[in-house]
């Protein structure tokens, strides 16, 4: 096999793995490798916007105190300290380097989304956030000569040498080669997992691969049960779940039952803009109350003009499915969206595994608890994956690697087939016993079923569509069993039959391969 060596290997081209591999540079030689084009990732999909508190009567306390509420009592306080603080830094290096948040005369404007108490969103093209600012370090990041892409090549297996992680064994899909890329560091920012569901509005990159990568090399694993689902995914048939921002609930739009009710006004002191778990559970019981498998979102009492100008993007992919924004009502329902646990990390984005790094959504750095308050995501992966790269680059050279020790995997495109009948399968039993609300039954079938499947494929997962179905059965099985484990409601995390927050479930869980599932406290 062929093998390249560089300083950093970033697998991951969103947010977190740009703005890592923008600080990596400065160190050495940097590979990003990522599965598709270099713009697919969620942080280009992601509309709402950036949270900081910048604005004159916000405070970096008052952002702490809303993501520590939004995160039921799972967050660790000195992570999101951490994101409060340098993320104002964060948002001053986009702003000085040049990236052109949305501004009325002269001053940016801020944003309001749910579960906060202030105007802090940072946008740009209304409602084209994730775009912009990917966009624009996606350019600053290609003109730096020390930085190489791998373009729709996928990361199959960490390559872990003396309990070290000295590179990834890496697949091209247009030669169909294996091929190996060795480093003295490795950062994963491979995004989240919410392709596993059926409706989802994540891109279909996200599949869970880095949680399996980690895994798979033991990695320890934290807080998997909590899958944050937006409440407001367009529900028409047929069709992808498009995303419709949590800003326009910031902006005032209100959610209506199929009687045309408002039906947040009496469960929630902030109504439409409860945090997310709330609202989704929310439409969820309407939902199960109804013949409808939709409610309706409804911006008819708002200014047209304002609502055109600030949601330009979903305005006119609206449009495009015979439906007006400011006239019409859009058909709703909750999709999953977000992956608040994952690869666990110390606050500089380290690993149990020596010179594994991770950053992004990927990552457990305890921000997120078990609610992702709207629009920390991206803040987190400017923050993190600068701390990452920071950590990274004192690193010193690691072991040669040999490519003569390591097979390469094949290829068969008649597994194709087989693949896509798999991925269905595994996002029917994760969508069915998985999803918003959970329960015991539900999920003891969830974990049979998918070991089933994990078993079938585990001793034939050195062809690369068979390796993707393998990946896809561990992730979600991962999820389901510590969703079975936790015997509360807390966040995206609801179960029918614990309806209530227990005080001993107040720990991360933790899951490493050949251990049983395992807590650590919350740092307080």
């Amino acid at each position: 096999m062929k093998q390249l060596h560089f300083d950093f290997v970033i697998i991951g081209s969103g947010l977190a793995g740009l703005v890592a591999a923008y600080h990596a540079s400065k160190y050495g030689r940097v590979a990003i490798v990522t599965k598709s084009a270099s713009s697919v990732s969620n942080s280009w999909e992601a509309q709402g916007g950036i949270a900081a508190a910048f604005g004159e009567d916000d405070y970096p306390e008052f952002h702490l105190e809303d993501t520590l509420i939004a995160g039921r009592s799972l967050c660790d306080r000195d992570a999101v300290e951490i994101l409060v603080n340098e993320g104002l830094d964060r948002m001053q290096d986009l702003i000085n380097w040049g990236m052109s948040f949305d501004r009325e005369n002269g001053k940016i404007l801020l944003g309001l989304e749910g579960g906060h108490h202030h105007r802090r969103i940072f946008h740009s093209g209304g409602d084209a956030t994730g775009k912009a600012v990917t966009e624009f370090m996606l350019k600053r990041v290609v003109q730096i000569p020390e930085i190489t892409f791998f373009e729709y090549t996928t990361a199959l297996k960490l390559l872990i040498e003396n309990n070290e992680c000295v590179g990834v064994h890496a697949f091209g899909y247009e030669k169909h080669e294996s091929f190996l890329l060795t480093a003295r560091s490795t950062i994963m920012a491979t995004g989240g997992l919410s392709r596993i569901y059926n409706r989802s509005t994540n891109p279909y990159t996200a599949t869970g691969d880095g949680v399996a990568l980690a895994w798979e090399a033991g990695a320890q694993l934290t807080d998997m049960e909590f899958v944050q689902f937006h409440p407001t995914a367009l529900n028409l048939p047929d069709q992808d779940a498009f995303l419709i921002s949590e800003a326009v609930r910031g902006e005032g739009a209100w959610l209506l039952n199929e009687k045309g009710e408002r039906f947040m006004t009496d469960l929630h002191p902030l109504a439409e803009l409860a945090p997310r778990d709330v609202v989704a559970y929310a439409i969820h019981k309407q939902l199960e109350q109804s013949d409808c498998d939709h409610v309706f979102l409804s911006l008819r009492h708002l200014d047209p003009n304002k609502i055109k100008k600030r949601f330009s993007t979903i305005y006119n992919e609206l449009l495009k499915c015979n439906l007006d924004l400011c006239k019409d009502l859009i058909p709703i329902a909750p999709a999953a969206h977000y992956m608040m646990g994952g690869v666990r990390t110390d606050l500089n984005g380290k690993t149990n595994i020596p010179r594994l790094y991770a950053c992004g959504e990927v990552a457990s750095t305890g921000v997120m608890g078990a609610n992702r308050l709207a629009s920390n995501s991206l803040l987190e992966c400017m923050v993190f994956g600068k701390r990452a790269a920071e950590a990274a680059s004192e690193e010193l050279p690691s072991h040669s690697v040999s490519a003569q020790d390591f097979t390469p995997f094949l290829y068969d495109q008649g597994k194709e087939s087989l693949l896509l009948e798999e991925k269905n399968r595994i996002a029917k039993i994760m969508s069915r016993k998985v999803g918003i609300v959970r329960n015991r039954k539900g999920l003891e079938e969830a974990v049979r079923e998918l070991q089933t499947i994990c078993q079938n494929y585990e001793a034939v997962a050195s062809e690369y569509n068979i390796s993707k179905i393998s990946r896809l059965a561990e992730v979600s099985l991962l999820v389901a069993q510590s969703a079975l484990w936790r015997e509360e409601s807390r966040g995206g995390h609801i179960r029918e039959d614990f309806k209530d927050e227990e005080e001993r479930f107040h720990v991360h869980s933790v899951q490493q391969k050949n251990k049983i599932l395992s807590t650590i406290p919350v740092r307080k």
